[in-house]
């Protein structure tokens, strides 16, 4: 069962604890978002809609400085990144909002043979289910939420346990927005109701941002139920760096990819994959880089957080790898650090380290970076660092990732797709492609 409660990252300590839904709460949340959706997805409210989600993007800079410090007690976010993901979700609404009529436009088809006309119509297809992480609690409902509600479908989000503040205050963003009663409903559902939920015909598709378990889960169950799903699950993202004419800015980018949100990012750059000319030197400024950070850092979301990534390490280091780190583990604070020597056949090479710690590994050439590069389970980002452009392009070629940055990071936008592959999981979400998810690209011929 889901325990819906704010807990201080530092401490542990419960600050306060939220009401889990009842099954009555459930049917009548269902009840509302079907109701609503079947009386507003018409393609001529496509600008209404619009204009709603243009007023939320509205209250989110209008309350940014609120919205921050609820994260920042929820999952101990830096105020700062806290500040920057409220606008970052504000831009995505507004995205959506101006975009829409494009977005939405017939799509005229030309026609091999036969006289008319023929043209794809995009349209809603009905009550959706969210699942949402703890790390980004508003920009990951924007990513869901913006293009559906332009779009038409009908939100029921079900945000992490350990968020219900910042779910309260989405709910409450919606609604002052205009949005009717319905149509984004804020569920505190338990993992059982969930289950219910997916499999209720009225639910037409379900969206999961989480862990490979959790994904693996609610696919399972929709694909009995025969529901759409979209997943965006893990990542260990490769930091490729095959020459660079600033060292100095290099490894500063690299430890910004590996640091965004304390290192909680499912697309940090959590793998450093270094060419043997510029290892040593790189390896040596990347690690005292990072371990200066060590006063800075803020805590993870969670003591158990930390507890699972420091078994990562001990592991990794009790078979075979090496730890440069400086300070201590100090309840849900962890101490950023340094591996090298990570083998093959050691279970860390192959898991996703969820915090302030990176793997650096040398290669000989660019053949051997896109092997360790690829040399993963998930596929979701990656980065490619090198002063020959069309070495870049050609590695990007090659590298089995949903998103490749070359010489850059931090370069997400709302007009970006974002998704991955193999255990990353599938589909896309945001730009052109996060409309088009879940619309029913109804054919329509005219003879």
């Amino acid at each position: 069962m889901s325990v819906y409660a704010v807990t201080d990252p530092v401490t542990g300590e419960v600050v306060v604890h939220y009401p889990t839904a009842t099954d009555d709460d459930m049917e009548r949340a269902l009840a509302a978002a079907d109701h609503v959706y079947r009386r507003w997805a018409t393609t001529s409210a496509v600008d209404d809609r619009a204009a709603l989600v243009r007023r939320v993007a509205e209250l989110h800079i209008n309350r940014k400085d609120e919205l921050a410090q609820i994260i920042r007690r929820e999952m101990g976010k830096p105020l700062d990144q806290a500040v920057g993901e409220v606008e970052f979700s504000a831009a995505i609404y507004r995205f959506y909002a101006e975009n829409a009529a494009r977005f939405l436009a017939d799509e005229p088809i030309e026609l091999i043979d036969g006289e008319g006309s023929a043209f794809v119509r995009r349209g809603a297809l009905g009550v959706l289910l969210g699942i949402m992480p703890w790390n980004y609690p508003y920009y990951q409902v924007a990513r869901f939420a913006g293009p559906n509600l332009v779009l038409g479908n009908t939100i029921l989000l079900k945000h992490a346990p350990q968020c219900p503040e910042s779910a309260a205050a989405l709910q409450q963003i919606f609604s002052a927005a205009g949005f009717p009663e319905g149509a984004y409903v804020n569920i505190y559902a338990t993992n059982e109701q969930v289950a219910d939920v997916i499999a209720d015909p009225r639910v037409q598709g379900v969206s999961l941002t989480g862990s490979e378990r959790a994904g693996a889960a609610v696919a399972e169950i929709a694909g009995r139920n025969l529901k759409k799903v979209v997943l965006e699950l893990g990542g260990s993202d490769p930091f490729i760096v095959l020459s660079t004419d600033d060292i100095d800015g290099t490894v500063q980018a690299a430890v910004a990819g590996r640091l965004e949100n304390t290192g909680q990012a499912c697309n940090a750059a959590k793998r450093i994959i270094v060419s043997a000319a510029i290892y040593d030197e790189f390896l040596a400024k990347f690690t005292e880089a990072m371990l200066a950070q060590a006063d800075g850092l803020a805590p993870l979301s969670s003591i158990s957080a930390a507890e699972r990534l420091g078994e990562q390490v001990d592991r990794a280091v009790a078979h075979g790898a090496r730890l440069a780190t400086r300070g201590r583990r100090n309840g849900a604070y962890f101490p950023p650090g340094v591996l090298t020597g990570v083998a093959p056949d050691s279970a860390s090479y192959r898991e996703e380290l969820f915090g302030p710690v990176a793997a650096v590994y040398k290669v000989a050439d660019e053949d051997e970076a896109v092997r360790v590069a690829n040399d993963t389970p998930f596929g979701l980002g990656s980065y490619v660092y090198s002063t020959d452009v069309e070495q870049a392009q050609r590695v990007a070629d090659r590298l089995e990732a949903g998103m490749v940055f070359i010489n850059a990071v931090g370069a997400e936008g709302a007009e970006l797709p974002f998704g991955g592959v193999k255990r990353s999981g599938y589909g896309r979400e945001l730009g052109r492609y996060g409309i088009d998810e879940f619309a029913n690209k109804k054919l329509i011929r005219i003879c």
